[in-house]
């Protein structure tokens, strides 16, 4: 018996070839009527359809460029320790991995056996044709238009970040401001809100500096410390805004720690090593990444309904927000919760 091919499909369900094609990676536009009558067909011509279909024995991992914010993910200890960490383990679950770009082009993420998908934001083209192919998907951060029965890992944004401002207020600090987004994905959000609630909460005037597209964090930086009214301290969420901030401060002539708190959101070790050293929150992305891929393979190997994970986190504190004695310091603090 000769191998059905596309264009028997496509002449049985009346349609063109290039629906066939679409319908069976779960691309393109059309009725779900039209969708479901050709994979209807197709089964019952005996076409392998993505559920029939052997196993490629390959995860993917879709990682956000930020190219508008001037940089790349290679650039982003995060990331780079997320891709490295995800490799490892896929290899140990006996799967291969391949990196992609969380760009709606990403069609090769169809040939996949299941994706993972780092901070996807909200109306992402990717997830959504990732959907329709029906592959297991797991992401890392809440989905911001997220479904019942969504897989993710994520960390509890909204204790980390109070951690972070309950601890420079304990040294001092009056007027916090907070470098953030522009971000579609739940992390930016999710941050957001915590620093605006725990300033309503504290009697403090919100004060907030987006990244600028093409500049990263170094104009935000510059805004802040230029203003008339400069905060006494600063948190990041980003990992490059460590840097940022002791450069603006160097350049608007304040010390830090003396004039300036300065902690930010990384798991860049270098930050253990600038003058002043900078405090730091990690979200451990090689237990995010563990726990990433092993739920996926659990979707792929053992479909059904799986439980969020979440991943702790940690404020290292370092000279950049001690003005107390150090003896009088607490030095680590962490946590973990749900989003």
């Amino acid at each position: 018996m000769n191998a059905v091919r596309i264009v028997d499909i496509a002449r049985t369900a009346e349609v063109s070839t290039a629906t066939v094609s679409h319908a069976l990676k779960g691309t393109g536009r059309m009725t779900d009527s039209t969708r479901n009558r050709v994979l209807e067909i197709a089964g019952l011509l005996g076409y392998p359809t993505r559920e029939a279909r052997v196993r490629t024995g390959t995860l993917g991992l879709a990682v956000p460029t930020h190219r508008d914010l001037a940089w790349n993910f290679v650039d982003v200890a995060y990331y780079a320790q997320a891709v490295t960490a995800a490799t490892a383990v896929a290899h140990r679950h006996g799967y291969a991995l391949s990196v992609l770009p969380s760009t709606p082009g990403s069609g090769q993420a169809l040939d996949l056996d299941g994706v993972i998908l780092i901070d996807a934001p909200a109306e992402d083209p990717l997830t959504d044709t990732l959907r329709r192919a029906g592959t297991p998907l797991v992401f890392v951060g809440r989905p911001v238009n997220g479904r019942p029965g969504d897989l993710w890992v994520g960390s509890d944004h909204t204790t980390a970040v109070r951690s972070v401002l309950d601890h420079l207020a304990a040294e001092g600090a009056r007027r916090i401001a907070l470098i953030a987004g522009p971000g579609p994905e739940s992390y930016s959000r999710v941050c957001l809100e915590a620093y605006q609630d725990w300033c309503a909460e504290h009697g403090q005037e919100p004060l907030s500096a987006p990244l600028v597209p093409g500049a990263g964090s170094d104009t935000a930086a510059h805004t802040l410390l230029g203003r008339a009214d400069r905060p006494d301290a600063v948190y990041g969420i980003y990992s490059m805004s460590g840097r940022s901030l002791l450069t603006a401060a160097r350049h608007h002539g304040l010390r830090v720690p003396e004039d300036l708190l300065v902690a930010c959101m990384s798991e860049d070790p270098v930050y253990a090593e600038t003058e002043p050293p900078i405090t730091t929150l990690s979200l451990f992305p090689r237990l995010a990444m563990e726990a990433a891929v092993t739920a996926l393979v659990g979707a792929i190997e053992s479909p059904g309904a799986h439980a969020p994970v979440m991943v702790p986190h940690r404020l290292t504190v370092r000279d950049s927000t001690r003005r107390r004695p150090r003896h009088e310091q607490g030095g680590t603090a962490s946590g973990g919760g749900n989003v």
